[in-house]
């Protein structure tokens, strides 16, 4: 179900994103659902800030830039519970081990992780690691790991948006279905905080981020006819990777 068009509700909305994507202990209502989408990059820049100052931390007191980068992750996992991890995981196990559609959301469904979920979760970490140790290594990781926070959230509500639940229950679900406006804001507030914190260094990572963010779409409609809440999981994590490695490659 699409949400009604409705005048923004900035301290609702915000902190809606903040208890639906993280463990901040923030009280919510819920009664927003997928009109506070817009707010979710906000939500990200949170999880990154306080990850972000960890990092930041550990390199003042002299740890080597591997382990500082696997301290910011490990916080950024412990801020937000591991929800989007778990998306890519579930989203890995299903879409590539289930034959058809009803398969690939019962495993999508189930708790147990599988090898292909494993393996995504494995190579996801080991690729935002290496992205982060070069950026530590070039003395520029801050700004853009608070980018690359903010970018890969608007995807999420562009996938509500663009593609039907394919499950018709569930996180995704209950949340809602954003509208175009909504989910064009979140790529503005989206676009706006990467550009303030980055300059025009964030186009190309918003770039690689609309493509994979376009493919994982194409995927998810073939093979399940649509979004889940795993799906837009996998997309966050999908496009973090992107947004880090773009920043990365730009030394």
């Amino acid at each position: 179900m699409t949400d009604t068009p409705r005048p923004l509700a900035l301290p609702a909305d915000i902190a809606e994103a903040l208890a639906l994507l993280t463990r901040l202990p923030v009280l919510a209502s819920g009664r927003r659902g997928a009109g506070a989408a817009w707010a979710w990059p906000l939500a990200g820049v949170a999880v990154a800030l306080l990850a972000g100052l960890g990092g930041l931390a550990a390199l003042w007191l002299g740890l080597p830039p591997g382990p500082a980068a696997a301290l910011v992750l490990a916080l950024q996992i412990a801020l937000t519970g591991a929800l989007h991890e778990d998306g890519l995981a579930d989203s890995a196990d299903g879409l590539w081990g289930g034959s058809d559609k009803a398969r690939r959301l019962e495993i999508m469904k189930d708790s147990r992780i599988g090898s292909y979920g494993v393996l995504a979760l494995g190579l996801a970490l080991l690729a935002r690691w290496s992205a982060l140790v070069v950026l530590i290594e070039a003395g520029w990781f801050f700004a853009p790991l608070l980018a690359a926070a903010a970018l890969s959230r608007a995807p999420m509500a562009v996938l509500m948006a663009a593609l039907p639940n394919a499950r018709g229950a569930g996180l995704a679900a209950h949340v809602g279905r954003p509208g175009a406006p909504t989910a064009w804001l979140a790529i503005a507030v989206a676009l706006a905080l990467a550009l303030a914190v980055t300059g025009t260094a964030f186009l190309a990572p918003a770039l690689w981020i609309a493509l994979t963010t376009l493919g994982l779409a194409a995927i998810a409609r073939a093979k399940i006819g649509g979004q889940t809440g795993d799906i837009l999981g996998a997309s966050q994590q999908l496009a973090e990777i992107a947004a880090l490695a773009a920043f990365a490659s730009l030394g």
